[in-house]
């Protein structure tokens, strides 16, 4: 608990402006657009100040990784998903496309043999160190790891998947302004679940590993047992 509330502090300020630059500008300009643009335009322009962040903060990390390219597919599958017009309702649902790829994506790299998150896990690494990075690259071939991994992934692609669908179906239940605003607390619920239940199982796999790994020691030096009688 000490260890989640350290990290909420340290990264406070940077969640405080991005939920702004995601959830409250979105509304604001939606709100003032709404009359002189229309509905469509309106919401087209309330996507401008999140779509720069996401750039912002791709171009800032200068690193091209497994990481920084989920994030930058997700940035262009935003763009797409506006070009061609359509309805307000229509748009927010393509919107929602964005998510359900990256959901699909996941869940394809689990059916591969390839799980996503290990390749986010050892990107995520490389950024702090190299020594971190090849620690995870040496247990790849560990079936408790890659079992591990491919269990991460598969709730990572079917809680994105369900984010999807109950987005879905927001888009017809609510207001285009109430939508705005509960469709992001929505993802970022979401991820902020994902991302708790990844440290918790994370760790747990990891106590596992290291008391298995203290019994094949024991195992392995114990002294054999004397045969019966003697």
């Amino acid at each position: 608990m000490q260890r989640v509330r350290a990290l909420l502090s340290e990264h406070a300020a940077g969640t405080a402006v991005e939920l702004g630059v995601n959830v409250v500008l979105p509304f604001v300009i939606y709100s003032y657009a709404k009359a002189p643009l229309g509905d469509v335009n309106a919401l087209l322009a309330s996507t401008a100040a999140p779509l720069a962040w996401s750039a912002v903060e791709f171009a800032r990390r200068r690193r091209i990784d497994v990481l920084s390219i989920l994030v930058l597919a997700g940035i262009v599958l935003s763009l797409l998903a506006f070009v061609g017009g359509g309805s307000v309702r229509f748009l927010q649902l393509r919107e929602n496309f964005v998510t359900g790829i990256i959901a699909l994506i996941f869940l394809g790299s689990a059916a591969i043999g390839k799980p996503l998150i290990y390749q986010l896990a050892v990107a995520g690494a490389r950024r702090k160190s190299a020594s971190d990075a090849a620690a995870l690259v040496a247990l790849r071939d560990n079936v408790y790891f890659r079992r591990t991994m491919l269990l991460m992934t598969l709730v990572w692609g079917g809680g994105l998947l369900a984010q999807t669908a109950l987005a879905c179906v927001l888009v017809f239940a609510m207001s285009i302004q109430a939508y705005l605003v509960v469709s992001p607390i929505l993802g970022y619920g979401t991820m902020g679940a994902l991302a708790l239940w990844t440290v918790w199982y994370g760790n747990r796999q990891k106590r596992i590993g290291a008391a298995r790994r203290a019994a094949a020691v024991t195992a392995t030096t114990a002294p054999e047992a004397l045969p019966d009688g003697s």
